[in-house]
């Protein structure tokens, strides 16, 4: 039962995502979550149930978006889970003729709070070249 509301938290965030919905995306965020993502800084702030910064980051894409979850994996045990999966991105930037898509990992943790699964801890990377150029790895498919 809670690996299957969980797959259902994760789905809902992808698919809020494609509808550029920036409420629906911050929607299961614990207020005190911690990301890691792929866009600077490193860490980004705890932003919890803003969608400020959701809204600026849609900003910069125009036209339609999508974010495909595959080989999501979950597990479950009290009152904490982890999940993780590889994600595609397709989106096209602001003033941009053409869309990317663009393959990457996710490490979700969630805690059950008051009832409801949210997420406390999102890790996104991008694997980079091991030849010295230190290169981004975006053309990677599973």
């Amino acid at each position: 039962m809670d690996t299957t509301e969980i797959r259902r938290v994760v789905l809902e965030r992808a698919a809020a995502v494609a509808a550029k919905d920036a409420k629906a995306m911050v929607a299961h965020n614990a207020p005190t979550m911690i990301e890691y993502n792929l866009a600077p800084p490193l860490r980004q702030p705890s932003a919890g149930d803003d969608v400020t910064p959701v809204e600026k980051w849609l900003a910069t894409f125009e036209g339609p978006m999508s974010m495909e979850v595959h080989d999501l994996e979950v597990t479950a045990e009290g009152s904490v889970a982890f999940c993780t999966s590889l994600n595609r991105l397709t989106a096209t930037p602001l003033g941009q003729p053409e869309s990317f898509s663009l393959w990457f990992r996710v490490t979700l943790g969630l805690r059950k709070i008051d009832g409801s699964w949210l997420v406390v801890h999102e890790h996104e990377s991008v694997p980079f070249e091991m030849d010295g150029s230190l290169r981004a790895s975006v053309s990677l498919q599973p």
